[in-house]
């Protein structure tokens, strides 16, 4: 079994600053990508960032900019550092990873429980 734990969601003003982390565990062999994902009521599941294992990064338009995404290879982590936020970043944030499970044949995409970010004055 595989799990990425979030944490680091919250309330934060116009403006302010969140910093989401992701934490994978489990019967992992190796992990080719970590990113996170955001939604936003009534809407679909959309990418905001991704890492791949060889440092390759791949951001929103919305967020170029304003959010960094960095990954701890050997600790299986993934943190979203989000500044300059805004009203419309509002979502439950996901974090995702393409990964190998021990003795697997293929790789799969897993997911985190998701953690609520709400940008409001």
């Amino acid at each position: 079994q595989v799990q990425l734990v979030e944490s680091g969601g919250g309330l934060v003003q116009p403006g302010g600053r969140l910093r989401l982390s992701c934490a994978a565990s489990g019967s992992i062999a190796s992990i080719y990508y970590m990113g996170w994902y955001c939604q936003a009521p009534g809407k679909q599941r959309e990418l905001v960032a991704r890492i791949t294992s060889g440092g390759i990064i791949n951001y929103a338009d919305s967020v170029q900019g304003r959010f960094t995404i960095s990954r701890d290879n050997a600790k299986n982590t993934v943190d979203l550092q989000m500044n300059s936020l805004k009203p419309e970043d509002t979502a439950v944030y996901y974090c995702n990873a393409g990964l190998w499970t021990t003795g697997a044949t293929m790789g799969r995409d897993f997911w985190g429980q998701g953690t609520q970010v709400t940008v409001s004055s």
